[in-house]
């Protein structure tokens, strides 16, 4: 999945067609999901400051740098509602931190909106876009 440039001076939207984006467009927020220290020792191999980086369906570490199975299946089912759009009375929305799922160890996760890609609709399926907007399987 290849992101397209967001441009960072946007043209006037217009009123006709709100959305900027076209018409097989969307976007998605990327993601930095930092280790940050909690409540007691962490025993999961993981050290605060650790990170990984989500931009559309690509993780990245730096250089380097491990991450644990564990607590990143955990954190799994979490990002794709991140990269969402949500609505600001929404938890998703609010809340960014995450406990390590190790009642043992003292690790939490900070999950970070930092930016937005947007991504064109054939690029990621192969299921057409109908003409009424939805998808219908082939």
């Amino acid at each position: 999945m290849n992101a397209l440039p967001v441009d960072p001076n946007p043209s006037p939207v217009d009123p006709v067609n709100p959305s900027p984006l076209g018409p097989d467009e969307f976007e998605l927020h990327d993601l930095r999901v930092e280790v940050v220290a909690g409540d007691g020792e962490m025993v999961c191999g993981h050290r605060p400051g650790d990170y990984f980086e989500v931009v559309g369906e690509n993780l990245s570490l730096p250089p380097g740098q491990s991450f644990p199975i564990y607590p990143l299946a955990a954190l799994l089912p979490l990002l794709p509602a991140k990269q969402r759009k949500s609505d600001p009375a929404d938890w998703m929305t609010t809340d960014a931190e995450v406990a390590c799922p190790d009642p043992h160890c003292g690790a939490r996760f900070r999950i970070v909106r930092t930016g937005v890609s947007v991504f064109r609709h054939g690029d990621v399926t192969r299921v057409p876009l109908s003409s009424e907007g939805s998808t219908s399987a082939p």
